[in-house]
This record gives C-alpha cells, sequence and structure tokens, in this order.
C-alpha cells in the first residue's frame, strides 16, 4: 500500500516537474537563502547529472 502512494507521488511529480528541474532548483533556492555554498551546488549538478546518465545508459542497454 505504501509503495502505491509513493508511484502515485513519483508519476504525479514527473508529470507536474521533471526531476532535474526540480532538483536544480532546490538546490538554486538553498544556494540564494545562504543555506548551501556554490561549491556544494555544483556537486550536487554533477552527482544528478552522472547518477542520472549512468541510469539511462543502463536502461537503455537492457532494454535492446
Amino acid at each position: 500500500m505504501v509503495m502505491d502512494k509513493k508511484g502515485i507521488v513519483d508519476k504525479t511529480l514527473e508529470k507536474i516537474f521533471s526531476r532535474k528541474l526540480l532538483v536544480f532548483s532546490v538546490a538554486t533556492y538553498l544556494t540564494l537563502s545562504s543555506n548551501l555554498e556554490s561549491n556544494d551546488w555544483t556537486f550536487i549538478a554533477l552527482m544528478y547529472i552522472g547518477i542520472q546518465g549512468a541510469i539511462d545508459l543502463y536502461e537503455k542497454r537492457h532494454s535492446q
């Protein structure tokens, strides 16, 4: 039952926002409000892009 709710929330967020936009928006807000340093923002961006790229590559290779 909990998994279904997580799935519903995840699908709703995907329809409203892309995950990348959401991650970068939150990181940018935290940087602008002085709760996150610019180096940390860069780290978050690079980690997200790298991890998401690896996931996309894995899914692409295993779907064939």
